[in-house]
């Protein structure tokens, strides 16, 4: 109920059959319906705006969150240099011009990067490249069959060795062998892996602790054979 309506029904002001006659009450009556709709279309549009700037920061978490995981795998995965990742200034420019046009631009924009961080989500779906995603399992196709042959070796010397030179045989290859083998898997890996990094790339990773581990192996397990057998003889 108005102003006017009420002060009708008041008795303040007198109640009239038909519209009032042009005059300063008219005016007035104009004017407060005007601001009036003023008043209410802004606060629609304020609470648009709210409601849009919302959603725009929710918008903007989802694409941080799915974009660091992203930046993660390429620099892990796929050996993807810090600098190729930041945008250029061509690229900040285009960015700056998406969003110029208040929250709705800012939201469709955000709108639109969520939808390339789900195709480039869809784009990873599969393994990692074999080359240099897993860089533990390549060497381990490497270190493996080096120590495969100093355990081969090792049973042969066993084998053809006189018993009383049996621990001379033994120090021998416990410690050349294992050492050889480390070294030409390093310099393997070197060889075949080194040469695809790209000039100021980081060094090929050798994961020297697995290699050492991987040909200390056949060691142990002549070592333990040599055991099993004198307590059993």
């Amino acid at each position: 109920m108005t102003g006017p309506e009420q002060a009708q029904q008041s008795g303040l002001v007198p109640a009239q059959a038909g519209p009032p006659p042009d005059g300063p009450w008219a005016a007035y009556l104009a004017a407060a319906r005007e601001l009036d709709a003023v008043r209410r279309a802004a606060s629609t549009v304020a609470g648009e705006q709210a409601a849009t700037i919302t959603t725009a920061r929710q918008e903007l978490a989802s694409v941080r969150a799915r974009l660091a995981p992203q930046r993660a795998r390429l620099v892990r995965d796929f050996r993807v240099p810090e600098v190729d990742l930041m945008p250029l200034e061509g690229e900040r420019a285009a960015a700056l011009a998406a969003v110029t046009g208040g929250p709705a631009a800012v939201l469709s924009a955000l709108r639109q990067a969520r939808a390339t961080a789900d195709a480039a989500d869809h784009a990873f779906v599969g393994p990692a490249p074999a080359g240099s995603g897993r860089p533990w399992a390549r060497n381990l196709l490497v270190y493996g069959p080096f120590a495969a042959a100093v355990l081969f070796v090792q049973i042969i010397l066993y084998l053809v060795a006189p018993s009383g030179s049996l621990p001379t045989y033994t120090l021998l290859c416990g410690l050349s062998m294992p050492l050889l083998a480390f070294g030409l898997g390093w310099a393997t890996i070197g060889f075949v892996w080194g040469a695809e990094n790209e000039p100021g790339a980081p060094p090929v990773d050798r994961t020297p602790v697995l290699g050492i581990v991987t040909c200390l192996t056949p060691v142990l397990l002549t070592c333990m054979g040599v055991g099993l057998q004198q307590l059993l003889g």
